[in-house]
């Protein structure tokens, strides 16, 4: 009996050692055992947990959307704030320059009217003497000097803009005229200029002195 017993245990032994399949090292305790396989997201023994491996090391990070943060480089940061100085700079230089030209021709034109107006006065003296020389005078070298140096004065300041305005016959008109005397006559139209008591003159179509009329009706 106890030799039938040892060989019964030899038997399930060598049974046993056929169905343990090779390359394995442990069988399991019970058929319903299960070995169980690490989980994808579970860190392996290689990558210990707190660190990241080489490849996330090595790669570059990405911004919010998805989009590689490049660092801007600090020579192109000062040639852009350099660019755009020197914009604001030639846009003010321009405005001074409109500025100062605009001032200077205003400053001309006063300086100019002053001087027309201080040369009128001896304009008026010109004509009242031609207008009241005696007709035993008119045509002597004095008489005719004194209407040259009339004339050829009128000529340059023609030339430098200045014309006469035109009174007699017009309607009167306050930006040219200045009324001082007021007459009826049927013959005339109504705020028709009837007599010019002193000239008025325009430096480049601004007045420099009004025309002093007598207006009809």
């Amino acid at each position: 009996m106890e030799q039938a017993a040892d060989l019964g245990g030899e038997a399930a032994d060598e049974t046993r050692g056929k169905e343990r399949p090779e390359g394995s090292d442990q069988v399991p305790d019970s058929p319903d055992a299960e070995v169980r396989q690490p989980d994808e997201g579970e860190a392996s023994e290689e990558s210990p947990k707190g660190q990241e491996p080489e490849e996330a090391k090595d790669s570059p990070k990405k911004g919010f959307f998805g989009k590689k943060k490049e660092k801007k480089d600090p020579k192109d940061a000062q040639i852009e704030e350099l660019t755009d100085r020197l914009k604001r700079n030639m846009a003010e230089f321009d405005n001074y320059r409109k500025r100062t030209e605009k001032e200077k021709s205003a400053m001309f034109e006063i300086g100019a009217k002053d001087i027309i107006e201080r040369i009128l006065p001896v304009i008026d003296n010109f004509e009242r003497g031609l207008n009241s020389m005696p007709e035993d005078a008119k045509g002597t070298s004095f008489a005719e000097g004194m209407e040259m140096i009339y004339k050829q004065l009128l000529k340059n300041l023609e030339e430098a803009g200045v014309k006469p305005i035109e009174a007699v016959g017009q309607q009167f008109d306050p930006n040219f005229h200045n009324a001082v005397m007021h007459v009826e006559d049927e013959e005339q139209g109504e705020n028709v200029v009837v007599q010019e008591l002193q000239k008025g003159y325009l430096y480049r179509d601004s007045v420099v002195r009004h025309s002093m009329v007598q207006v009809a009706n």
